[in-house]
């Protein structure tokens, strides 16, 4: 039986469906703006509350400590209530987040205002991935993602150059935050008059999805996808490749590059953006591909195997010129890419119902690798090579980044092995 004619409410709405489901993904682009500023002002955070390296890591991890607390019980919610009215709350919660992080003098406030802006960016993927699933059949979830991923990608990207250019020509890193926040204004109006929840005639789908979750229980549908080792296996892969995300793309990528490679801060910029640029057009190849060949789990080993041997160039070839640089950037963005095929193995593991429930445990684990990683290399930069002090903040050594950084090949190792263990679905739902 052909797709069409399983999901007929899925395939008669295509313009509108993607209208709705970027429009959804417009708030996912913005949080990847809040969460990767800091790698473009992170010499301005440091000096403006005084952090070491570590506390500037405790700092950026504010986001994933929140992220990580909200994403399991909002995915209940989400499974269960308006999709359109969580996203609205969620956006409001952010740019109040972001207002407070950009206006606070006392690292107190900045702090509380990043913990706000994790609690609502809980809510921007999973609220995508719900409504995507109910304008979408399965057999095109995988391209859907990349394209949702995409856009936070290009979150990403502008939180690079974009960002720097903004805080050189406005003079100031809070006043750049200011017109960041005020993005999140444009984007609550957007969602309210453009986003819907489902199809116009998908209401006893509704309906159904309704009737299992009440027969099913709040607990029951906790313990459905808490108990399902697939969904960690999945959560497990994805946060170890993801690692450049939050290291090299959200921290400390322009510092690794200035401070080794003796590049400017424009020149580290233009490398850091081409690895958002890489991870945009990796999202959208393996989701072709993975949809195309009808496979989620080699496309994920084959991404594992090329992301260790792309970070081992970049960490232990010699004397690598900008070219060389920027290109290599740009490949680790690329090949780590593979991570966005869990998302849709995921959720072809799992009730269609309990969706949101169960991506919210993938969620969670990179959540959680965003809080203890970035910490964690913070930790190793200060205690492992050298640094010294210069007007009171920490220059840091080609020793120290390369003991931090050997973090990520050895994440990308286990990444391998885990997907050997992770079900193949065909791109067809198993539940």
């Amino acid at each position: 039986m052909h797709d069409s004619q399983l999901h007929p409410d899925k395939t008669t709405h295509t313009t509108l469906a993607w209208v709705v489901t970027m429009t959804s993904a417009l708030f996912f682009f913005y949080e990847f703006i809040q969460m990767h500023v800091f790698s473009t002002i992170n010499l301005e955070l440091r000096e403006a509350f005084h952090l070491d390296a570590e506390q500037l890591g405790q700092f950026f991890s504010m986001y994933f400590y929140a992220n990580a607390l909200c994403l399991f019980p909002v995915g209940n919610l989400i499974d269960r209530y308006s999709t359109k009215f969580m996203l609205l709350l969620a956006v409001f919660v952010c740019t109040v987040g972001t207002f407070m992080f950009a206006l606070g003098t006392e690292y107190w406030v900045a702090a509380s205002g990043r913990f706000l802006v994790g609690c609502g960016a809980s809510f921007c993927f999973l609220s995508c991935i719900r409504i995507a699933s109910r304008w979408f059949s399965p057999n095109k979830m995988a391209f859907v993602t990349g394209m949702v991923v995409t856009m936070a990608m290009l979150g990403g990207l502008v939180a690079q150059t974009p960002f720097a250019m903004l805080v050189h020509y406005l003079g100031s890193w809070r006043l750049a935050l200011l017109v960041n926040a005020s993005l999140g204004v444009f984007i609550w109006f957007a969602i309210l008059f453009i986003v819907q929840d489902r199809p116009p005639d998908g209401k006893q789908e509704a309906k159904d999805d309704q009737r299992h979750l009440k027969e099913l229980g709040l607990w029951r549908c906790i313990k459905l996808s808490a108990l399902n080792p697939q969904n960690w296996l999945g959560g497990l892969y994805t946060s170890l490749v993801n690692l450049p995300v939050f290291v090299l793309g959200g921290l400390w990528g322009i510092r690794y590059l200035t401070d080794v490679h003796h590049l400017t801060d424009t020149q580290a910029s233009y490398a850091t953006t081409l690895f958002f640029v890489g991870v945009i057009v990796g999202c959208l190849i393996y989701g072709w591909i993975s949809d195309h060949i009808e496979r989620r789990v080699s496309p994920m080993i084959v991404g594992a195997i090329l992301s260790l041997v792309v970070m081992l160039i970049l960490m232990y070839m010699p004397d690598l010129s900008l070219a060389s640089l920027i290109t290599l950037f740009f490949l680790i963005g690329l090949v780590t890419s593979s991570q966005v095929l869990t998302y849709p193995t995921i959720a072809e593991l799992n009730p269609i119902y309990l969706t949101s429930t169960a991506v919210s445990i993938d969620s969670v684990c990179i959540m959680i690798s965003g809080f203890l990683i970035p910490p964690f290399f913070g930790w190793l930069m200060d205690h492992f090579g050298t640094h010294e002090m210069v007007n009171g903040l920490a220059m840091y050594s080609a020793d120290s980044f390369h003991y931090a950084m050997l973090v990520m090949p050895i994440s990308f190792v286990a990444a391998l092995i885990i997907a050997f263990f992770i079900r193949e679905t065909y791109c067809r739902s198993q539940a």
